[in-house]
């Protein structure tokens, strides 16, 4: 498919052809002259040509001894990463100085150079505030290595667990620009790039973070670059991240990856692992450990991590926690979509604690966890009829909220969350009495 002639040499253009079955992975809302076309008019292909010349996103190709001087013959100094399909190392180009890092992937189940080469040069043009992004490739001989930008602040993974002493943990507005940052790339991958593209490997060790610690979505699209015939390289083993389906017979969908966000949401929420065997047993998987406080959410403030000292609006705690449930149900039917986890997220990041919820998020930011097929929110008018009484009532306790001198910060476990009788709780008095006021009318 002559969709990137721009990437590619003169004596490679002729073998163009080959490629024409390969999917393409693209926004999908790129504008016409962006989008690949299969046409043979020499003026249409130098038009092409000139757009993706001008697309920021547009992919070198290095030699195999560039990428060895970059990264010193790819010494152990350099090493900053390694996993199941490769390593990564960080190196600086000779031509430029750009500092950059180096996935040097396993040989094992590689495509042919052109393949890979056509694929990475199709994730290039995939443009996200919250994608790592491609600056190029080698595939010289049994080569395959991809070169990306430069994430200064390093893995999530760096900022959530066994901080040494002087390092400040993250605060909960940050957390919570993680998730919403984290969510978005996510929601990009799924519905905006054709075909869509799943994830399969999301963990905090995949998420890399800037120096404003905005989350990018390292690895997309690995899962095609690196595979033997029709499977997975990366095996379903358990990790902690992975869906149930998936971890049983290998099935994957974009549900699949809203269970690792859920767990990922997790992570920032608590402060654990999902999978840290120094814990006891009932507390070594994180999914495990969370799923009987789900079902009471007077406890969810003990789940906070105990670095944030208690420096967090309660109920924004409690509704991201709920999120976090919905995300990790069982069937992936009751699981919801990216989109919507993002629109939830992104009103708990920017709403101030006063602010009604709006009737499309009540399903998901209701803190009460459901079985049963989730209602995206094209369905979301119509499935919450029966939670607009609570809804409504807790708008009122957040509007009281408003009244208090503590900032958003300062509130402490027990303001929201404790049970108590009717008459000890005002909220479950207003909802009988409102009931109670309902049912007068109706009889009349």
């Amino acid at each position: 498919m002559s969709c990137l002639p721009c990437f590619q040499s003169n004596d490679e253009s002729a073998d163009d052809n080959k490629n024409d079955d390969l999917p393409v992975a693209q926004p999908k809302d790129l504008p016409p002259s962006a989008a690949p076309v299969n046409n043979n008019s020499s003026q249409d292909t130098s038009a092409n040509t000139s757009n993706a010349a001008e697309n920021e996103s547009a992919v070198k190709t290095f030699t195999f001894r560039e990428l060895a001087m970059a990264t010193k013959n790819f010494r152990q100094e350099c090493l900053i990463g390694e996993g199941g399909i490769g390593r990564i190392f960080k190196g600086t180009l000779g031509s430029s100085g750009q500092i950059v890092a180096v996935r040097q992937l396993d040989r094992n189940g590689v495509q042919g150079s052109k393949e890979f080469g056509a694929e990475v040069s199709r994730l290039s043009l995939l443009q996200h505030p919250n994608l790592v992004k491609i600056i190029g490739y080698c595939a010289d001989g049994e080569q395959r290595i991809l070169v990306y930008e430069y994430m200064q602040s390093g893995p999530l993974m760096n900022h959530l667990f066994d901080l040494p002493a002087e390092k400040k943990p993250l605060d909960w507005t940050t957390r919570m620009k993680i998730a919403v940052g984290v969510a978005e790339g996510l929601e990009y991958l799924h519905e905006k790039v054709d075909p869509p593209i799943i994830y399969c490997d999301l963990k905090s060790s995949n998420i890399l973070l800037d120096e404003a610690k905005n989350p990018r979505l390292s690895q997309y699209g690995l899962s095609k670059l690196v595979q033997s015939g029709n499977k997975m390289h990366v095996a379903p083993t358990g990790n902690g991240y992975y869906a149930p389906e998936y971890e049983r017979t290998g099935e994957l969908s974009p549900k699949s990856d809203v269970y690792s966000f859920g767990v990922i949401l997790l992570e920032l929420i608590s402060g654990r692992k999902a999978l840290d065997t120094s814990r006891p047993a009932d507390e070594q998987s994180l999914v495990n450990w969370a799923q009987p406080i789900f079902k009471d959410q007077s406890k969810f403030p003990q789940m906070a991590d105990p670095l944030l000292k208690e420096a967090f609006p309660v109920t924004s705690l409690n509704q991201a926690v709920g999120v976090a449930a919905m995300c990790l149900q069982e069937e992936p039917a009751a699981r919801p979509l990216i989109n919507d986890v993002s629109a939830a997220l992104s009103f708990l990041a920017m709403a101030r604690p006063e602010a009604p919820i709006p009737a499309h998020l009540v399903p998901i930011l209701s803190s009460r966890v459901k079985t049963g097929k989730y209602p995206s929110t094209k369905e979301g008018l119509n499935s919450v009829s029966e939670q607009d009484n609570t809804s409504d009532i807790e708008d009122e306790d957040r509007g009281r909220c408003s009244h208090d001198d503590k900032s958003s910060s300062d509130y402490e476990y027990g303001d929201s969350s404790e049970e108590g009788s009717d008459d000890d709780n005002p909220k479950q008095s207003r909802l009988k009495s409102r009931k109670s006021k309902k049912s007068g009318e109706d009889k009349k």
